[in-house]
């Protein structure tokens, strides 16, 4: 696996995951009018997404900043193509 990174960066997050088709997104189990939920990148066509409600990149990063998060991610594999590798950690490392 190619080297990954961790950031809090917001122009960063948005930037990765928008550079390969993704979107901001909650699972609509615990989305809730004044609680994004369970944080989630969805990028249709990859997956079941029915799962998911796409929200505001406002709303995702209340919640992101809220919880306290990380976002790890890779910008390529191993071979060299665009990744699409990341996760959702506590920023205490948890």
């Amino acid at each position: 696996m190619s080297e990954a990174k961790t950031t809090t960066d917001h122009d960063t997050i948005r930037k990765w995951t928008e550079e390969r088709g993704g979107r901001p997104a909650s699972v609509k189990a615990t989305h809730e009018k004044d609680d994004a939920g369970i944080l989630r990148i969805d990028f249709p066509g990859q997956g079941d997404d029915s799962k998911l409600d796409e929200i505001s990149w406002d709303d995702f990063f209340e919640k992101f900043d809220e919880s306290g998060l990380q976002f790890l991610y890779q910008d390529k594999t191993k071979d060299g193509s665009t990744s699409r590798f990341f996760k959702f950690v506590r920023g205490d490392g948890k």
